[in-house]
């Protein structure tokens, strides 16, 4: 029996229940609250999000997996912006610059739209304090947020300032529905507060929403990439458990340049760098950009070494004052890279320098279910980059801009609900990994499921070099992981968040190799060997989703884009 130990009260403007169970000392605690907008996540789309939804006057509650301002992969990284100012000339040239690189698969309204917003949100960042580098004139240069811990570290502030109630450490596990399917707030633990001895989790929380945001980030597969180990996919699972379809999911193979004996993936910094053999001899043609596949080939049967011999002093002393982390590693080593050769591999960031996610359908950034919008890395960038992005530029410029106009639209949508829209009966969506499916008591373990999804997305010959094969091959033993889980019991209460990220992690695996074997054609890093070719016949984008039966089906684009595309081939 569960008894009140709090009456309601006010946190900000969010209403606030707590209750405890009294049945032993390893119960479990339980804070319910009820506001408008409920953001997930708390990266630059999910701090935008709750930024511009509290300005729109309504309450807003964030939930972030990690410590909102510090989590993800912007906050330690730093990053370019796409941002242009407000020139034709120079406008065109950003657009038509990388359409070819995916596939013509983006789309101009899209891309100015995010021009537009990126430039307003960038100024008024620097109006809010944000200290953008210049050149020797004095010019801010906006093109960059490499102080990226500075650039979070306020966006926490300003939303704070703003009203909206953040929940630490608190990862969502689960959606929310009322009786028509519309999305009603979430469910989750906190990860902070009342241990048991047994380092049991014994908080849970419960958000009632009028709508809700996404932006928990892309799937990294726990690859270890610097600030990716959140990123687990788990946006994706929650937004398909309530209906929502994903787009792109084929241009989820993004591998990031790295030191062997480290996290940091700052692929801009090897533009300086000459790759080699053990034996000292050059790799010829590898580099960080068009000579990656290369290095990849490579790898599958040797190390492959990289040094900064081609940085000059000046450049050197640059490097070492525009991202700190990227030589932090080598001077704990003892390693000088300017130098020395220092073993490299590639890392798996999947959508996180994808282009796949969560379908959008509109301008307001929502998804094909009712309540529910996407942001960010969790929302598929098609629309601006086809099928190939990378680090920074078009990824950060779309968080900042999705985030901005999900976060406005959902309010909008919560203040339509009226003041009943907490009172609707509902329900937890969570299934593969909560609740218990099996009467025979079969379970299954978190970290061996884990495991066996990044043997069929780590290897470049499966996951980066693509052939039918190999795809068949891995998405039957995915389906097989999908169906033993789908067959367990909901796993120990100390396991929860493990349970749900592994089981993200198959599902989006199994979009992505599904969407994958559709397009029977290379296109943006979608690269099929069995079809080296780009095929005007299948321009089109695919749309993939469900969770026990996955189905892939393309998805017509204009015309005009089309056109540039047989003029290019």
């Amino acid at each position: 029996m569960l008894s009140t130990s709090a009456q309601f009260n006010k946190l900000g403007d969010v209403i606030v229940s707590a209750y405890q169970s009294e049945s032993d000392n390893s119960s479990i605690s339980q804070l319910n609250l009820e506001t408008d907008v409920l953001v997930i996540g708390g990266g630059p789309s999910a701090t935008w999000a709750a930024w511009n939804a509290a300005a729109q006057g309504v309450r807003v509650v964030l939930v972030d997996k990690g410590y909102c301002g510090t989590s993800g992969a912007t906050a330690p990284s730093g990053t370019g912006v796409w941002y242009v100012p407000p020139d034709p000339e120079q406008r065109e040239a950003a657009m038509a610059s990388r359409e070819a690189l995916g596939g013509f698969l983006s789309e101009r309204p899209w891309m100015e739209r995010v021009l537009d917003q990126t430039y307003t949100n960038l100024n008024k960042l620097s109006d809010w304090g944000y200290p953008f580098p210049v050149d020797d004139q004095g010019r801010p240069h906006r093109r960059s947020l490499q102080q990226a811990h500075d650039y979070m570290r306020l966006m926490r502030k300003k939303i704070t300032r703003a009203g909206v109630k953040i929940l630490d450490h608190s990862p969502a596990l689960e959606l929310l529905v009322d009786t028509e399917g519309v999305v009603a707030g979430a469910k989750g633990i906190c990860r902070q507060t009342g241990e048991s001895p047994a380092g049991t989790l014994r908080e849970r929380w419960t958000v009632r929403a009028g709508a809700v945001v996404i932006a928990t980030g892309g799937c990294a597969f726990l690859s270890k990439a610097l600030g990716c180990n959140v990123l687990t996919g788990d946006g994706y699972l929650m937004a398909a458990e309530a209906g929502a379809e994903m787009s792109g999911m084929e241009f989820s193979n993004a591998y990031a340049l790295s030191p062997a004996f480290s996290s940091v993936t700052k692929g801009a910094y090897y533009r300086w760098a000459t790759f080699y053999y053990q034996d000292g001899t050059e790799i010829e043609g590898a580099g960080s950009q068009k000579g990656r596949s290369i290095i990849a080939r490579t790898l599958l049967t040797q190390p492959v070494y990289a040094c900064l011999d081609k940085a000059t002093p000046e450049i050197q002393a640059m490097l070492r004052t525009v991202q700190h982390n990227f030589l932090l590693p080598f001077d704990r080593m003892g390693i000088n890279p300017f130098t020395q050769h220092f073993p490299v591999t590639l890392r798996l960031e999947g959508t996180v320098r994808g282009t796949g996610g969560i379908r959008i359908t509109d301008y307001t950034c929502a998804s094909t279910v009712p309540g529910l919008y996407a942001a960010g890395d969790a929302a598929t960038r098609e629309l601006i980059c086809g099928g190939f992005t990378g680090g920074g530029s078009h990824n950060a410029a779309w968080a900042t801009s999705s985030g901005y106009w999900a976060g406005e639209a959902a309010a909008n949508y919560a203040r339509q609900l009226g003041t009943q829209a907490n009172q609707r009966t509902v329900r937890g969506l969570g299934e593969a990994g909560v609740s218990a499916n099996n009467a025979n008591g079969s379970s299954f373990t978190p970290s061996e499921v884990i495991r066996a999804v990044q043997a069929e997305v780590f290897p470049y010959d499966r996951n980066l070099f693509r052939r039918e094969q190999g795809l068949t091959e891995s998405l039957g033993r995915l389906n097989h992981l999908w169906k033993e889980i789908r067959n367990s019991q909901a796993v120990s209460e100390d396991q929860a968040v493990q349970a749900r990220e592994a089981t993200a992690m198959v599902a989006t695996a199994r979009w992505m190799y599904s969407s994958a074997l559709e397009r029977k054609e290379s296109r943006g890093m979608h690269k099929h060997l069995d079809y080296p070719e780009q095929d005007p016949n299948q321009y089109h984008r695919l749309l993939s989703g469900g969770l026990d039966q996955v189905w892939v089906k393309p998805q017509k684009l204009e015309t005009s884009a089309k056109e540039r595309e047989l003029v290019a081939l």
